[in-house]
């Protein structure tokens, strides 16, 4: 009588190995192209939101736009001079503001400086803000040099230079270019203009902020210019009883 074994021979061992190890390497490499093609996603969404973030944060910050008057020093024992508080360069800005960063519109009146600055190793520019608590036309008149000479108003208001620290909070970065604009309100036929100067001694009825992406990138949501209508408006001259 005739006994049969049935087994499987080396070769076909090294085949079944050889065909499991090529099919766990091809599995590795698609979980491992598809983790990276969700963290380059994931990637995309968080520098698109920080884009968006950004953009809602300095047009709430300019929306909560408060027209205040300042005491300012003209010299050292001298009577101080009360202005309209409001800086408007082409790279530097100061206002007050209702929104916080830290409260939102929930928090106290802030004394707000923007600045453009220079990027990370020099690479393009970077937009900056600095925040101090609003306590009245006094502690304003901390931030502005009162009343000088002005090429182009005669007499404006003069303010010290922002200084960036480490307190500072980045708005946006990695930038081209960044500048600011200031619309005024003219009597026909022109109605209105947008300076890059700020020189008169009433508010604005707009700010603009123009923002240039340092690099074009299509799978991103790049920051765009901003034109923010200053709702609040009232005539420095006049003296409002509060009761």
């Amino acid at each position: 009588m005739k006994s049969f074994q049935s087994g499987l021979t080396l070769i076909e061992v090294l085949i079944a190995v050889s065909l499991v190890s090529l099919l766990s390497t091809g599995m590795l490499m698609a979980l491992r192209t598809g983790l990276n093609a969700m963290q380059k996603t994931n990637s995309r969404l968080m520098a698109n939101r920080r884009s968006l973030g950004a953009q809602r944060v300095i047009e709430q910050q300019i929306a909560g736009f408060m027209p205040v008057m300042a005491d300012c020093a003209q010299a050292p024992g001298a009577p101080p001079t009360r202005m309209p508080f409001f800086q408007g360069e082409p790279q530097s800005m100061r206002f007050v503001s209702t929104y916080s960063l830290e409260e939102a519109n929930r928090g106290l009146p802030q004394v707000l400086e923007f600045q453009v600055i220079s990027g990370a190793n020099n690479q393009g520019v970077r937009l900056v803000v600095n925040e101090h608590l609003y306590v009245g036309p006094r502690g304003a008149g901390l931030f502005c040099l009162g009343i000088g000479p002005d090429p182009v108003a005669g007499t404006a208001p003069h303010f010290p230079p922002i200084q960036p620290g480490p307190r500072s909070f980045v708005l946006a970065d990695r930038l081209a270019g960044c500048r600011f604009w200031f619309r005024r309100t003219l009597p026909p036929p022109i109605m209105e203009r947008w300076e890059d100067r700020w020189v008169w001694r009433e508010w604005p009825t707009g700010i603009r902020v123009e923002m240039i992406p340092l690099e074009s990138d299509p799978s991103k949501v790049p920051l765009v210019s901003l034109a923010v209508p200053l709702r609040a408006q009232k005539d420095p001259t006049f003296q409002y009883v509060t009761q």
